[in-house]
């Protein structure tokens, strides 16, 4: 039996410069692809439309949500140009199936209160707490991926000039981090760090109570704790601050382009989501808050 999974995961480390978190995702949606494939009794070559759209059809079935949806054929289209490549098939029996626009959600920020709130909550004066509390005001200082932000090391901060140096899948970017967060980094660095670090640490700037590199899943759990402990009921991830931070900005006047350039966008088109999302926050505002639109 072919062995795909090898296979594909070569392709894509070598074809697709992709993050190693997108590589993982292709091949996880892959594998499932290719699992419900057997259960029909077809083999991934001998597939066509019809039963790339009964994978359609089943995501559907599981209510799986749209963005999903989307992934998952994107990795089974993938997968075919791996297919060709390897001189397997002629044709990408995928390229055709077209999913429904789904409506885009807005995505969800806090506050300039929430964010205080949440700020407020580790206890700095226990190792976890210090690190906690630094990457939170780091997160939010900057507006970086959680997973950019467990991979720093602890050369990637300038404290004197107030610059973090962040490596993304498109190179590095420079963000002004301001001075409180500046602050708990250095704090966490000179007083708590060294009491947690071990063989593992190597240069990591955050790790673990073990020693090692924090992971995404151990930084989403932090989050979500201290958000609870804030008593903050919105759906909030490690995302919830980089959007906050995107918003804040422009609520502060600050370009899109600026943003763009900060947040590591590819795409502008990306980034201009904001400016909608302070566009509902304002006529919110107005609704809330003007005496004329509260009789209406």
């Amino acid at each position: 039996m072919t062995d795909y999974y090898s296979l594909f995961s070569e392709y894509l480390s070598e074809q697709k410069p992709n993050s190693a978190n997108t590589r993982e995702s292709y091949l996880r949606d892959t594998m499932y692809y290719l699992e419900y494939l057997a259960q029909q009794g077809v083999l991934p070559e001998e597939a066509g439309e019809g039963e790339i759209q009964g994978f359609v059809d089943h995501l559907h079935d599981l209510n799986r949500s749209p963005t999903t949806i989307s992934r998952n054929l994107a990795s089974v289209r993938c997968f075919y140009k791996f297919l060709i490549y390897r001189g397997l098939m002629d044709t990408n029996p995928a390229k055709g199936i077209k999913l429904e626009k789904a409506e885009k959600k807005l995505p969800q920020v806090l506050s300039g209160a929430e964010i205080e709130l949440l700020l407020a909550q580790p206890d700095i004066t226990e190792p976890k707490g210090c690190r906690d509390k630094a990457m939170l005001e780091l997160l939010y200082a900057t507006g970086i991926r959680a997973s950019e932000l467990i991979n720093l090391n602890i050369k990637d901060i300038n404290l004197r000039s107030g610059v973090l140096y962040c490596r993304g899948s498109k190179g590095i970017r420079s963000i002004p981090v301001y001075p409180s967060a500046v602050v708990a980094v250095s704090d966490y660095i000179y007083r708590m760090r060294g009491l947690i670090t071990g063989p593992e640490s190597g240069n990591a700037l955050f790790v673990n109570l073990n020693g090692g590199r924090l992971t995404r899943q151990g930084f989403w759990k932090i989050v979500k704790g201290y958000a609870t402990e804030a008593g903050i009921t919105k759906e909030i991830t490690p995302h919830t601050l980089r959007h906050s931070f995107a918003l804040h900005l422009l609520e502060g006047g600050a370009s899109v382009k600026d943003i763009q350039t900060m947040m590591g966008h590819a795409d502008i088109s990306s980034t201009q989501v904001y400016v909608q999302l302070l566009d509902n926050h304002v006529k919110q505002v107005y609704q809330d808050c003007h005496p004329k639109a509260k009789l209406g």
